[in-house]
């Protein structure tokens, strides 16, 4: 048996109000006894504090700084679309692991790691990274009429899109994070497992770019067997 049977991933588009909605929802019906977002440390401070980075502090702070204000920016600006904020579902479902009384866990890899590997880019990926962000990066916003089909059928085309254009880019952003965050998923399975609950059940929230790829590699771990330990007398 894999490891999927006992994570269920809900893949959301960090701009969508109906996000947050879908998250709530899905936690209250599963009960879960663990959840985990697609954050690291540092972010996870940054959503639930008010203050955001100006421009001008990005430049002094350097490269880094700089690239994280203009991926900032743009997923702000199609946010304001949709008419959410950022992050409104992790910050959801931060709220739920509290009101459920269940452990929260962050999963994604630091994001200083990932500013580091993003600088490293080709040249030829990072310029057009800058100039075509708001439409590559991320998912052109829907119009408001667009089902939840046709939005999740724009994303994979602009994923595959991404991928296309940014080989380099999708490796870091996408890949390499799934293979993190589905090895933090089997390691808080495996922890519970060793709490001793014979079938913990895993909620975890994500980007809907990640759902499948997270899935598929949790699906190829083979489940490991715990047997409690006897104390020596």
């Amino acid at each position: 048996m894999s490891y999927l049977r006992y994570v269920k991933i809900i893949g959301t588009m960090h701009v969508s109000p109906k996000s947050k909605q879908k998250v709530r929802e899905i936690i209250l019906k599963e009960r879960p006894n663990a959840i985990a977002i697609e954050l690291d440390q540092q972010r996870f401070y940054a959503i639930q504090s008010p203050k955001k980075l100006a421009f001008q502090e990005a430049l002094k702070l350097g490269k880094s700084a700089l690239l994280t204000y203009i991926l900032m920016k743009v997923e702000e600006k199609i946010g304001e679309e949709f008419g959410m904020k950022p992050g409104e579902e992790m910050k959801e479902a931060i709220y739920m692991s509290g009101l459920l009384g269940v452990p929260l866990y962050l999963i994604d890899e630091d994001i200083n790691i990932i500013m580091g590997k993003l600088l490293k880019a080709p040249f030829r990926e990072k310029v057009f990274l800058f100039l075509e962000s708001a439409l590559v990066l991320l998912p052109i916003a829907p119009s408001r009429e667009e089902n939840s089909e046709d939005i999740t059928e724009n994303y994979k085309i602009m994923m595959q899109q991404f991928k296309t254009r940014y080989p380099y880019l999708f490796k870091v952003l996408v890949e390499e994070r799934n293979e993190i965050m589905a090895r933090n998923l089997k390691k808080i399975v495996d922890e519970l497992k060793r709490m001793g609950l014979k079938k913990p059940k895993v909620i975890a929230v994500v980007g809907l770019g990640h759902k499948k790829g997270i899935e598929r590699i949790l699906n190829s771990y083979k489940e490991q067997r715990f047997i409690k330990s006897k104390t020596n007398l």
